[in-house]
Order: structure tokens, then sequence, then C-alpha cells
């Protein structure tokens, strides 16, 4: 049987595109090289928040293939590499898993194969790193396969926007690695917008981010101040947000966390300093600010209980909501977990519950999850909400607790202490 496409890298981003792929009919077997998730796909079993087993299981009885043997996906007419790229110790991306993946392409390169990375990094990384190492064997871009870059744009727990209706940016090293991308995607995606080529496509990717990052650190910072001259932001939010036109509203909060927005305006930062030998202030401000709300709302949890008479070290503190967005179990990045350490490292005993979680580690120090919510938030000394996830009813644990830090504006009790 012919493969269509081989998705490489299973995780958030590879396995939502395997499956809307596999709904359009395309014949797709995906590869990884962790045999645990090829094991679990393969027996109908999802390792991430978006799908369902079920959703699995109609994947495969639909002909997906998990696989870790590179002589399953030989022949095929595309591969989209889907591999995670976090920050190296340079602070720019580490290409490690990227690289990986394109010499596993390069063993099963053809003439007439359509290769895409999806992973987010610097601009010019198809082009400088991927195509050199395609070409090693002899083919060319320019005349025997397709190479382009499109970046993924899967926003985890999002009820609204997914892999189908989210437009799909594409852009190649040639206008035929382009067409050829536009036409894979417009089989199983509603909207594809083409750009003038790879690096354009790279750096939209880290536009979009680099804007949210920007504008979550501008309310981050005004939080600071707005608490410090007994403004309400929150109002001054709402209010600021009934303008029709030129505003958006961002929110203020513990930090920010996810897979994108802490790491992927760095690959910008990085790629101009080094590159072009000057810093993009804007960017290193916002990664400063951001970067500080932990300790931040740590130093505000402490004014709170001196308030009460009680130091920081004994006191009980419950911790809401660990993860970096309601409603899923990803932890990657959590400013959680940054503030966490903070208040741990001042002394206070610290629990925590999240819906999604059972067992959470900071710095080596492996927490469980409070058996009876109800039971540890009469307890607590403080209890801090740091994720709102949809199972919480936030004004009734404020009335039930002794001292109620409010991290994400999401109470209209007054007794509540907001950011």
């Amino acid at each position: 049987m012919s493969i269509d496409l081989v998705v490489i890298g299973l995780g958030y981003v590879g396995l939502p595109l395997a499956q809307e792929a596999v709904r359009a009919g395309l014949s797709v077997r995906g590869f990884d090289v962790s045999p645990r998730i090829v094991d679990g796909l393969n027996s109908g079993a999802s390792h991430v928040d978006d799908l369902s087993d079920g959703d699995v299981q109609a994947m495969v009885d639909g002909g997906f293939v998990a696989t870790a043997d590179l002589e399953e996906i030989r022949g095929a007419s595309a591969v989209v590499i889907c591999v995670p790229t976090p920050l190296g110790a340079d602070g720019g991306p580490d290409l490690g898993a990227v690289i990986a993946a394109t010499r596993t392409v390069a063993k099963i390169l053809e003439p007439g194969m359509l290769v895409v990375l999806e992973s987010t990094t610097y601009p010019g990384t198809t082009e400088e790193v991927l195509k050199p190492i395609l070409e090693e064997g002899g083919l060319s871009v320019e005349s025997d396969f397709q190479l382009a870059y499109s970046p993924e744009r899967i926003d985890p727990g999002n009820p609204v926007y997914g892999m189908k209706n989210t437009p799909k940016v594409v852009g190649g090293l040639t206008p035929d690695s382009t067409q050829r991308a536009a036409d894979l995607y417009g089989k199983f995606v509603d909207t594809v917008v083409v750009a003038k080529g790879a690096r354009e496509a790279e750096t939209a990717k880290l536009l979009e981010n680099t804007y949210r990052h920007i504008n979550i650190a501008l309310v981050n910072e005004m939080a600071r101040f707005c608490h410090e001259l007994d403004i309400d932001l929150w109002n001054v939010i709402d209010l600021a947000k009934t303008k029709p036109f030129g505003f958006q509203a961002f929110y203020p909060g513990p930090g920010v966390g996810g897979h994108c927005i802490p790491i992927d305006p760095n690959y910008l930062s990085h790629n101009v300093r080094s590159r072009l030998g000057y810093p993009f202030r804007f960017v290193e401000l916002a990664q400063e600010i951001n970067a500080t709300m932990p300790t931040y709302v740590a130093r505000r949890v402490q004014d709170v209980l001196n308030e009460d008479g009680k130091a920081m070290r004994g006191s009980k503190i419950l911790m809401l909501g660990v993860t970096y967005k309601p409603d899923i179990a990803d932890q990657r990045e959590s400013p959680a977990k940054p503030l966490a350490n903070a208040m741990m490292t001042q002394g206070a005993d610290l629990w925590f519950h999240d819906p999604a979680v059972e067992e959470w580690s900071v710095e080596g120090t492996v927490l469980t999850r409070v058996p009876d919510l109800d039971e540890a938030v009469r307890e607590a000394d403080l209890v801090i909400l740091v994720q709102n996830h949809a199972s919480y009813d936030v004004d009734d644990l404020v009335a039930r607790s002794r001292r109620f830090f409010d991290a994400k504006g999401a109470s209209s009790d007054p007794s509540a202490v907001r950011l």
C-alpha cells in the first residue's frame, strides 16, 4: 500500500495533524522514537489532551499505523516533521531532535518526495539545516524533491480552533515546493495561506508568539504598579476592551507557560543577536518581566500572610492548578513550578490540587495531590489560584478559604486578593 503521509513526532502537534489526514482519507503512518508512544497508539491509547482514546482508535480503524521502524515509512509521498525544539543552553533553539528527524528522512528520501518542517525555530532553519542534510545523498531540492516550512499552530485545549479550521501557512524553498505543501495541507485543512518563502513562514510563527509575549509582559508590569497605586487593573482592562477597535485585551498572571510563549520569542531574539550583533530589546525586556512574575506573586503571598500575622515559613499554602493552561494536563514551562519553588524556599508547607495532575515534582520534591479539596481549603492558611480549571467554583472556594489569592482574576468576591 502506498503511503500518502508520514508524520515524524507524534506529540501535541503531530498527532492532531495525523488525525485530520486520516479523516480526509489519506494513508498515514506515524513515526516516533518512543516505543511507549508507538505501542500505546497502535493499541488505541492517547497520550495527549486533545485526543481521546476513542479518537486514536478511530485513527487506527482508518488505517493509521505508528512505528519506530524506518523500513515501514519508506515510499511515502510526503513527510512532515513535528518534533520539539526546546531552548538550548545558549538561549537559542536546540535543534537536536530536528536534525535527528531530518537524518531519518534522508535515509528514505526519494525523487518526488515532499518534506515539510513544522517545528518552531529561527528563520533560515529549513534552508540552512534541513536542505544540506537532505541533499547529502545526491538529490537536489531544485530538481528532485520538495522542501517547505509550515508553522504549527496547535493550541492545546482550544475548544473552537483545531488542526482543520486553523489557517495553515506554508512556504517552500522553491515555488514547486510551496505548491506541493499547499496541495498536501489543502486535503485536510480548511484554509491554506501561501507565504513568499520558507523564511517568511518561519518568521510568521515567531511574530505571532512574540506579539502575545510582549503584550502579556505589558499587563504583568502594569499589574505591579497598579497594585502599588491602588488601581484595579482588572477593571481597567474591562473598561479598555469596550473600545471596538485598536485594543485587544491581555491579562496578567503568575507567569507564562506552555510550548510557545516562554520559548519561541527567544529564538527570534537569539537569531537577531547572533546574526546582526544587537539585541531585540522588546523581546528581552518582555522575557525579563514574565520570568520574574512567579517571584513577584510569591512576594505578594508573603505580604498577605504578614497582614494576618503569619510568616511564610510553616504556613499551609494550597496551590490550585499547576498546568500551564486550564483544563489540560500539560505542564510544560508552567509558572506554577517556579512559584512553588519560591514559596518552598521560604519554608512554606506547600500543598497542591489539580484535577488533571496526581503527582507533581518541584525541584526534586514530589508532591501528591490533596485527596480532599474541601478539607484542604478549610485547613490552608492561604489558597492561591494559579490555574483556573473549569471544575473550580472559584467564588465558592473563596468563601470557604481563610485567605484566597486570585492570580487569575477569576473571582467576583471582594474578599479575594487579586493580582
